[in-house]
Formats: structure tokens, sequence, C-alpha cells
């Protein structure tokens, strides 16, 4: 029985479990001997008991310590001690590929084959090394802290070697093969009908079987046709769906054969998505039984006696090698004559045989040679009408389809509209009213003593002009007569701008964007231009360059996330989760969740940078102190309190914190010194009962009339407001 604590293998010690499954537990765990941390995945019980799935347990977990991958969970050691059989693995801090997906929804196409690449290499690499996976799903696929993906839970994997399969369950039925839901063999390409499946998951969100019962969905996977992930989702590429396809064929010889042929098709899909290359080929087709015509049998007999009169026909040309010789010492006639009869009988011994035996025709020949030759040329006037079409050679009505070429003039055409009288208005209101109408407006500023400052005396377009949505309109703005010319700050860095403008009396507006060749921290452009004028405390917009778009990756926003969505979040944007801390803040609605980030939502970094979280603890929470002595109930709140009357005391603080609680006769109550009180205010609670004494009165007649006494509890609350620390 594991417990936390305890050191297994003289070197693991157990620090907390972390997970379980069907099959094992997994505990976080120290290795002693090496210093780090590892996982240890522990066979259950009932499993344990099993001397043949612990014998198989343990093969095939010292085959998988023997792989080594960056795309695979590694496996360092395998033991067995006290009956509990365990495997220590690489402890690899991140979310399963399950949950990332949960948390999206779906993922987009490219990062699926981002995934999907990274997971075929590290199943290759177990395929290589003669490792059946045999459970791959998104439960076992780990999305560390870094970004790498990571295929786990190869304890259950089976040597390639063996033939045979127990009916034990090996895997999730939601991802299994055909072949696995009916028992037989499966080999390396049942791993990939499972990444298929998870394919089709990453793209989707859903699983394309479901059922009620495990019997259920399995009889789906072999017997219903796939479904295409373009239903679910319309902008999943062709090539992204074929290779679906292909990985999920029920029969295995229709599949890719190998993990190698699947990344290559991964790959290409990355750079030509809409490209259809992907193939699927029918080993049935191929490989059927088909009928033999009369003719075709005749053909097989015919060069079954080509092949049996070889030697003969071998055995005839040294004769006739043998008889040129020899007639060579004749006479020069008598040489031509026969080496003519020679050639003629050779000519026709092979004539014949064609006729009986050869299956040339030269006709046919011919007709296909002229076949090939229109072909090519088709095929080449094709290929320069799409050249030419492409640089604006072929630009006929003519070729245009149903429509297709209006359509797309017609989407070209941009909305026009009405531009606007704005000469003499404000330059905000003017601005604001152009971006209502679609355009652009660009702000230059100029000296005039006929217009205020910040009044608009021109524009780039005049009033009633037809423009396109979008277009760009220069107003020109008033300076007033004391105007501040605009320093040009364009290449300079940000602190030297901003130092620049500012001593101009001008307020710096930044924005960041990607440049190629403008230094990294550099200006781009400003606005308004350098060498125009414009008022002082005008604001002058710069955009700092961020060096090669290629370079930098955005940073997302992390506020108000979890941790675990938090760290999906960066390994999207191809960024690292760092440090996490806890932190106070003062927004209750973010206690637990992202608060602060290291780096400004939208700013630009570089690929693989860390990125720091702190999770909220909540506002800070303020301390109070009560230092008072308690004085005895008030003539107000009790007329009819006696001194010496037995009380109970209780000090309560308003979030129901009981500070004291006590019994007394005598007033007041020591001084009380009490802190770390949680709230601001709280009441002091009297409880005691107040006793009347029987008392006699004479009446007038002289009689006396006795008033039996009586009893009365009391119940006094006192508000009090405690003193913050």
């Amino acid at each position: 029985m594991i417990k936390i604590g305890m050191i297994i293998g003289d070197r693991y010690e157990i620090l907390e479990k972390i997970g379980t499954g069907g099959m094992s537990d997994v505990y976080k765990a120290k290795d002693h001997k090496l210093n780090r941390m590892v996982a240890v995945k522990v066979l259950k019980q009932e499993f344990s008991e099993n001397a043949n799935f612990v014998s198989k347990f343990r093969i095939e977990a010292q085959a998988a310590a023997g792989l080594m991958h960056p795309n695979i969970v590694n496996v360092y050691d395998v033991g067995e001690e006290n009956g509990i059989y365990y495997i220590v693995m690489e402890l690899v801090e991140g979310i399963t590929l399950k949950k990332y997906i949960e948390k999206k929804a779906r993922l987009s196409v490219k990062e699926a084959i981002s995934i999907a690449i990274q997971v075929s290499m590290g199943i290759e690499a177990a395929h290589n090394n003669h490792i059946i996976h045999r459970d791959i799903k998104p439960q076992n696929i780990i999305i560390s802290k870094e970004g790498k993906v990571k295929v786990t839970d190869f304890g259950i994997a089976k040597a390639a070697t063996s033939n045979t399969i127990t009916s034990n369950v090996m895997g999730s039925v939601h991802y299994t093969s055909p072949e696995q839901a009916r028992g037989g063999y499966s080999d390396a390409k049942s791993d990939i009908y499972s990444l298929g499946i998870t394919m089709f998951e990453m793209l989707t969100g859903r699983v394309p079987f479901n059922g009620e019962t495990t019997v259920a969905i399995a009889i789906k996977h072999i017997q219903e046709e796939m479904p295409s992930p373009r239903e679910y989702v319309s902008e999943i590429p062709i090539s992204v769906e074929q290779i679906v396809f292909k990985c999920c064929q029920k029969s295995p010889d229709r599949r890719y054969q190998s993990m190698g042929e699947l990344i290559a098709d991964l790959k290409r899909s990355l750079m030509t998505p809409d490209e259809d290359f992907v193939k699927v080929v029918n080993p049935d087709e191929d490989g059927s039984t088909k009928m033999i015509s009369d003719s075709d049998m005749e053909q097989i007999k015919k060069q079954s006696r080509h092949r049996d009169s070889m030697e003969e026909a071998m055995h005839l040309r040294k004769e006739a090698d043998v008889k040129r010789s020899l007639q060579k010492k004749h006479a020069i006639e008598e040489e031509e004559l026969d080496e003519e009869e020679l050639d003629e009988s050779e000519y026709e011994y092979y004539g014949d045989e064609e006729e009986d035996g050869d299956d040339y025709d030269p006709r046919m020949e011919r007709l296909t040679t002229i076949l090939a030759i229109v072909a090519a040329v088709l095929i080449g006037c094709i290929v320069l009408f799409l050249v030419g079409k492409a640089f604006g050679l072929f630009n006929f009505g003519f070729f245009a389809k149903n429509g297709e070429q209006v359509e797309e003039q017609a989407e070209e055409e941009k909305v026009q509209v009405e531009m606007i009288d704005v000469v003499g208005q404000n330059v905000d209101d003017v601005k604001v009213a152009l971006l209502n109408l679609g355009l652009t407006p660009e702000i230059a500023y100029q000296e005039s003593t006929q217009y205020g400052q910040g009044i608009v005396m021109d524009s780039s377009i005049a009033p009633g002009t037809m423009v396109e949505e979008g277009t760009n309109v220069v107003i020109t703005v008033s300076a007033g007569s004391e105007g501040v010319e605009v320093p040009n700050v364009v290449g300079m860095t940000e602190a030297e701008a901003v130092a620049t403008l500012g001593k101009k009396g001008f307020v710096v507006n930044t924005t960041e964007g990607y440049d190629q060749y403008i230094k990294e921290g550099n200006i781009i452009t400003q606005s308004p231009e350098a060498g125009s004028k414009a008022p002082g405390g005008t604001t002058v917009s710069i955009r700092v360059s961020q060096g090669p778009e290629n370079a930098k990756v955005r940073v997302p926003d992390l506020t108000g996330l979890d941790e675990s969505t938090a760290m999906a979040s960066l390994v999207e944007a191809g960024l690292q989760l760092g440090v996490v801390s806890e932190v106070n803040n003062e927004n209750a609605e973010l206690t637990g969740l992202v608060c602060y980030q290291s780096y400004s939502v939208g700013s630009y970094v570089d690929e693989g940078t860390v990125v720091d979280i702190s999770i909220s603890l909540g506002p800070i929470q303020s301390t109070y102190r009560f230092s008072d002595s308690i004085s005895a109930p008030t003539p107000e709140e009790d007329p009819n309190y006696k001194s010496g009357t037995i009380v109970t005391v209780t000090l309560v603080a308003d979030d129901g914190t009981q500070l004291l609680s006590t019994q007394t006769a005598s007033f007041p109550i020591q001084q009380q010194n009490i802190s770390g009180i949680k709230s601001e205010t709280g009441y002091i609670l009297y409880q005691y009962v107040n006793v009347t004494d029987a008392t006699s009165v004479t009446n007038a007649d002289g009689t006396v009339t006795t008033i039996e006494g009586s009893s009365e509890t009391k119940e006094i609350r006192r508000p009090i407001r405690f003193t913050a620390e």
C-alpha cells in the first residue's frame, strides 16, 4: 500500500498523489539519488494480483524504458517492492490535451496540425523501437508549460514482436481502432487510427463516434462511415480533412503505413492546406480476383510457348553464326547470297514468333504515341494559360463561369460615401464625424490668424465629393497665431523621442508596430509630421518598431483566467509560463484568478518568452483591535438593572467571531487587549435576569396585599467600533 512519505526502491520518496487512471495511480516523488522530481506510476492492487498481467506489464515497461525522445514522457526506471509494481517517469508539469481542448472548445487548424506532428514524432520513435502504444488519446498527451507536446502512458504498450492481444481493455473505446474493437491483432497502424480520431477531436471539439455503451461505440468504429470534420467546422482545409480520413480507414492497409508518411503529409498541409494531395490506396482493388477472358488465356499460352522456345532460338542463332564463318572462305557473291538467305530465315523465325507469341502491336504503339503527344500539347496549353492568367495576360470575359467574374468585380467595388463640410468646426468633432462615415482623418496643423486654435481650416477632399470608405482625408487645423513646430523624431529611440517632444510641450501617445528596416525600439512614424506647427499640448502619436513581424509574438490578456487556462493561452501564443506567485488584490472578483502578468497585454515579445503571473488571494484583509474595559448596562439600556446581578458578557465581531465570553457580577470588567479582529464593528452582548422581590401594600381599609416577586430575562446589545491596527 502506497503512503505519502514512504520511500520505494531505496531512492524514491512519495510526496503527493497527482493523478489516477483505470490501471494505476500516479504520485509525485523525489529521486534522492539524482536529486530530481519524478512521477511514479503504481499498478493498482487488482492488477498486481494477476501474475500474467504483471509479467506483461514488466516486460512492456522495460521496453518503454528504452525510449528517449523529446515528444515522449520518458521512462526512467521499473521496479517492484513488497507487491507494489511501479514505473518511474519524467515529471511533466502542464495540462492534458483533453483539458486543453475542453478549455478552448476546439483548436485552430494550424495548432491542431502542429500538435499532431509532435505527437506523430513521439509515436514514430516508439514504433522504430518496436513499441506499439495502443492507447493514443488526448488524455495521454500532455502539453508542458514550455509548450512541448509529449505522449505518455507507454507503460501499457505492447512490444510489436508479440502477436496476441488480451481481452483486457487496453484503450479508450472512443479512440480504439476497428481491429482493436474486434479483439484482433493490432500494430503500428492502430496507433495511426487513434491519432486520426484525436485529430478529429482537436479540430471539431468532439469525437466522431459516440453512444450510450462502450459496445455501441465499438460497433460504430467497425461498421459506420467516418463523418467529415468539415460537417462541424466548414473552414477546415481539404488536405487536413483527407489526412483524417486516411488515418481512420477501417482497413489498416488503406491507412498511412508509417508515422513518417503521416508526418510528411501533415507538414505539407501546413504549406499548401487547400491542395488535395492525399491519396488513399485501395489494396482490395489492386489485389482482387479478376476473370480471365479467352483472349487473355490464349495470350498466356503464347507467352508460355515463347519462353519454351527460347533455348531452340538460341541454338539456331549459334548455327547461323557458324555457317557465316564458314561462308567467308567462299567467293564474295556466294557469301552475300548466303548471308541474305540466313538473314531472311532469321527474320522469318522471329516474324513467326511474333505472330504466335509476342503481344507487340505496331499500330497500337503508333496510336499510343499520337495520344501521348496530344496529351502533352494539351497539358502545355493549360499550363501556359494558367501562368498567363496569373500574370493578367488572359483576362477574357468569356472565361467567367456562372457570373463568377462579375461577382468578384462587384465584391471589389467599395461602398461610396459623400464627403461632408468640415471647415470652421472643432477638430475633435470633425474626427468623430469622419470616422463615423468610414473615412480616415489625418491632421495637419498650420498657423493662422483667421481661425482660432483647433478649428478646421481646410480639407483635402471637397464637400459633396463621393469617395470610397477607408479613404484618408487630410484636414488642416489652425495652430493659432503662435503654433509650435513639431520636431522630427523618426529614427530616434523611444526615450529620445519622448524627451524631445516633451521639451516642446507636446503630449506623447505611443503605439507599436513591425518594421523590417527600422531597428527595434526606434520610431517608425510620427503624427503630426515633422516641420508642421501645432498648438502646445497637442498629442503627437509615435509608432515604435518591434522589428520584423515574424520575430515577435503578441502577449495575450491573462487577467481573470485561472492558472491552467492562462498557461493554455500562453502555449497557444508561443510563450512559456514562468513563476506563479500569490498576491493580494483589491478586486475581490479576481480572487483565485490571474491579477498580474509580467508583460503588458498586446506587447510584442520574442517567441518562447517566459511570462510570470500572479494569482489573487483577494483584497488585503485589514485587521482591528479592541483595547478597553467593559462597563455595566446603563440606566438608558435597562432602568431595572441592579448592581451585583450576575451577567454573561460576550464580545462578538460582526463577522460572527466570538472574541470574549465571561460571567461577572462586578463591573467594569478590566481592560481587554484583543488584536487581529477582521471586522471593523461588533457588539457587546449582556445576558442576565432581573429579579423583583415580593412586596406588601397596606390598603385603605387597613388590609395588607402581598405582591409576589418576579424575574425577567434581559438581553442587551451595545454596538461597538474597533480600532484599526
